[in-house]
Parts: C-alpha cells; structure tokens; sequence
C-alpha cells in the first residue's frame, strides 16, 4: 500500500498564551494598552484631514474628535483584535494590534496598523513592528505570525518585505470593505524564520547603522 505524505510532528502541541495588554518599551518607541484617556486626542489631531490614512483601513476618516473618541475606547475594549498605542516621545502617533488570535494552533496576526505622519519613515515605526514580532515569536511563544492586506496596497506589500515577511498568496473576493471589493494578500513570518529576522532588525536598529544626520547606511534586509 502507498505511503501518503503528511506533515511531520510538531515538537510540543501546548498552546500558547493569549497576548495581553503589556507595555513593550524599545529604544526609540514605546507601545503600550490603547487608552482613550490618554491616547485619542493625540492621535486624532495628527490624523485629522488626512483622509488617505483610512483608504485601506476599515474605519471611515474621522473629522469628529468625540467620535474618534468613542471608536478608540471600543478598540481598547476588545479581547481580538487586542490594540497598543504607538508612543513617540511621551505622544501617541499611531496603534496597531495583535488579531485573529489562535493559542490552540499558536498563529497570530499583526493589523489594524495606523502610523500617522510623526510616525511615517522613521526608526520608531520599524522598531514598533520589532517589538510586536519579538512579543509574538519570544514571550509568547507563536510559531506563525501573519501580515494581510488589500491587494491594491502598495505600501503595505513593501512593508511586509522590508520586514521579512513571505508572501503566500492573495484571496480573491475575500472581503467587502467600505461596500467595495477586497482582494487580500496574506503574508507569513514562522517562528523557524524569527532568528534570521529578528537579528537583522537588531543590525538595522542599532544607532551605529545611522549616520549624523539620521540616514541609514545599510538598509533592513534579510
């Protein structure tokens, strides 16, 4: 009879925990809980009347400062998706999340990415994706971290490789966003790839990488 192939074992089957709402302190950015109290108005007056921001997003742009407010304290509420505020010199310019949380399988996904125009082209906005893989992969143990996004989103696509992430494939018809078509490109980083991915980070990172006037020398490459 013939042998079918079938994946190998995996070494431990625990699950992982769920990621909480922890502070990840780096050298240039700090993330921490999304807190409307203390990060909303922040975040509103660097969005507001750059509508572009929320192209790709599933939140229409925010013109309301109470209306943003009441968005962020629903964001800070939920379980999955589990948000942080990005903070840049004691300000909040942005936030992201950890989603589509799966312990039992240890997959992860980081989403809902907002960086603002103080946060755009900048070490701190790299360093925020560092902390969040490094959270997913070395304390809590995932072993699939995973970056989707429309298929029309050039930046984010260059974002996922400059980052290390591997394209896998689009979904077609994936998703109705905002009453149009999405078309989702997914993307993988697996815990096998982290250590070859996190040290390149560590390299991009290091001050020693940037010369007096802020440039890099070498860019982020894996």
């Amino acid at each position: 009879m013939e042998t079918l192939p079938i994946g190998p074992l995996v070494e431990s089957t625990a699950a992982a925990p769920r990621p909480s709402r922890v502070t990840l302190t780096g050298r240039y950015v700090t993330l921490e809980p999304l807190d409307a109290a203390k990060h909303a108005d922040s975040i509103f007056e660097l969005q507001n009347g750059l509508p572009d921001l929320w192209l790709y997003l599933a939140d229409e742009p925010y013109t309301d400062r109470g209306v943003f407010r009441a968005a962020i304290e629903k964001k800070a509420a939920s379980e999955d998706p589990l948000f942080y505020a990005v903070v840049l010199d004691g300000r909040a310019v942005g936030y992201c999340s950890l989603m589509r949380i799966d312990p039992a399988n240890r997959v992860i996904e980081i989403g809902n990415i907002l960086y603002t125009p103080a946060l755009q082209r900048t070490c701190a906005a790299t360093e925020a994706m560092y902390l969040m893989a490094k959270y997913a992969f070395d304390e809590l143990g995932y072993r699939r971290y995973e970056w989707k996004c429309n298929s029309h989103n050039a930046p984010s696509h260059r974002a996922a490789r400059r980052y290390g992430f591997v394209y896998e494939g689009t979904f077609r018809q994936h998703l109705i966003i905002k009453g149009r078509n999405r078309d989702t490109a997914w993307y993988s980083m697996l815990d096998s790839e982290w250590p070859a991915r996190k040290a390149a980070f560590e390299r991009w990172l290091d001050p020693a990488n940037f010369d007096g006037q802020g440039r890099q020398i070498t860019p982020l490459s894996i």
